[in-house]
């Protein structure tokens, strides 16, 4: 299959995009009225994913586990890096772009007047594409935040948070108390309610419980511990020992992993999971732009870390890796970001910084990058310490590689579509 979307697909999204004058405009009114037209509904369980940073891996982690166990999964993620079919998987693999557009048909016949965002379009979409098939289980990662999210309009049979941290200010507000509100809805009255964070905003709690919620808490309701060569997982009446860690690398994945085993936990009578599956899911479990170390030297991390707390993660996973002489860094943004967040989680981390243009009104120039950089007080042309720009990430990473030798390393990181220009040129 093409690593590009099909003529047909792309003029639709294109269409699709002209809908709206907004990009995004959060509420549930307009997709709901849609929704209700196309009497949307599942006969399996749903489960819902949402939070600041994890949800990707939490999503790849359920879904490889769940085929494993011998599940039909449907799967809808966002956003995409190369294909939009990314975005919605059956059976472990992309839909077709040919059923794709039959679902973008019946939306734009069901909707009417109604203007739909561009995400909202296609979320109906895919959720009317997986509502037709004969499936077992549906995993749907919100896309920004929870309360008002397309995503949230299904009554999710369980519902994840992952991590709560400072993001999306503009949309969700300035603290983690605020965001954690806003994230806890997805949570539904006396249904599983799991969340990943140790330390869960306190309005994240409250609402969980003014409405009823089940709410499983990590280190009250389950937990996980660790060595070097295996960990375990502890949950109100589950216990799953000698696991191997996940193939997804970085410290905090088995935070994401205990969060998915208590969901499991909670839905044990309606999709049970035997140990082997949970072990062969983790171990076949992959995500691109997570920590994705691609082969050869020097070695080339791609990370989709985007904001303070992801960069910190980020930070830790570099630490882990060991030596290396020197750190290039590619680094693409939008200005809306914490880039001086960002920055500060990374500068001594980095040697030589490579700031990339990116497309789109939001995105940071590189030299509004530089500007951030050189004010954190990294030298543009320093003893051991380098800022350079350049037009797009992929060639940042010609120049990043030309410079480094075998013993340095270089860390593709930012905005998706900074890895996404990495991924494209690499399945070209």
């Amino acid at each position: 299959m093409s690593a590009a979307d099909s003529p047909a697909l792309r003029d639709w999204l294109g269409r699709i995009e002209r809908l709206h004058p907004k990009t995004i405009e959060l509420g549930l009114e307009r997709v709901r009225e849609v929704a209700s037209r196309l009497a949307l509904s599942f006969a399996c369980p749903v489960i819902t994913v949402g939070g600041t940073n994890g949800k990707g891996s939490t999503c790849a982690m359920l879904e490889s586990i769940l085929l494993a166990a011998g599940y039909r999964v449907g799967l809808y993620t966002s956003p995409h890096f190369v294909r939009f079919a990314e975005r919605a998987r059956v059976a472990g693999a992309p839909v077709d772009d040919a059923d794709l557009i039959a679902q973008f048909e019946a939306v734009e016949i069901a909707r009417g007047a109604v203007a739909l965002t561009w995400f909202e379009f296609t979320t109906l979409a895919v959720l009317r594409l997986f509502a037709r098939r004969p499936l077992d289980a549906v995993i749907l990662e919100v896309g920004l935040g929870g309360r008002l999210d397309a995503v949230n309009l299904i009554d999710a049979d369980c519902a994840i948070v992952t991590s709560i941290d400072v993001d999306h200010t503009e949309y969700l507000g300035e603290d983690r108390e605020r965001i954690g509100w806003e994230k806890a809805h997805v949570f539904r009255p006396g249904r599983p309610a799991i969340c990943s964070d140790p330390s869960p905003p306190a309005a994240l709690v409250d609402h969980a419980n003014a409405i009823g919620a089940d709410l499983w808490l990590h280190g009250r309701d389950f937990n996980h511990t660790g060595d070097r060569q295996q960990w375990a997982y502890g949950g109100r009446v589950q216990r799953r020992s000698a696991l191997a860690y996940p193939a997804l690398r970085g410290a905090n994945q088995l935070q994401n992993a205990a969060g998915v085993l208590a969901a499991l936990e909670a839905l044990r009578e309606r999709l049970p999971v035997q140990q082997q599956a949970v072990r062969e899911g983790l171990a076949a479990v992959s995500l691109p732009g997570r920590f994705q170390v691609l082969p050869g030297q020097p070695v080339v991390i791609l990370d989709v870390a985007h904001n303070p707390h992801a960069a910190a993660h980020l930070a830790v996973n570099l630490d882990a890796m060991g030596g290396f002489r020197r750190t290039f860094a590619v680094f693409g943004v939008m200005r809306d970001k914490d880039v001086d967040g960002v920055i500060a989680a990374l500068k001594h981390r980095v040697d030589h910084w490579l700031a990339v243009d990116l497309p789109g009104p939001r995105a940071a120039s590189g030299e509004w990058i530089a500007a951030r950089l050189e004010a954190a007080g990294i030298a543009r042309e320093g003893a051991k310490t380098s800022i350079e720009c350049h037009p797009d990430p992929s060639s940042a990473l010609a120049a990043a590689r030309a410079r480094a030798s075998a013993n340095d390393r270089i860390v593709v990181f930012g905005s998706f579509l900074t890895v996404a220009d990495i991924l494209a040129a690499r399945a070209a």
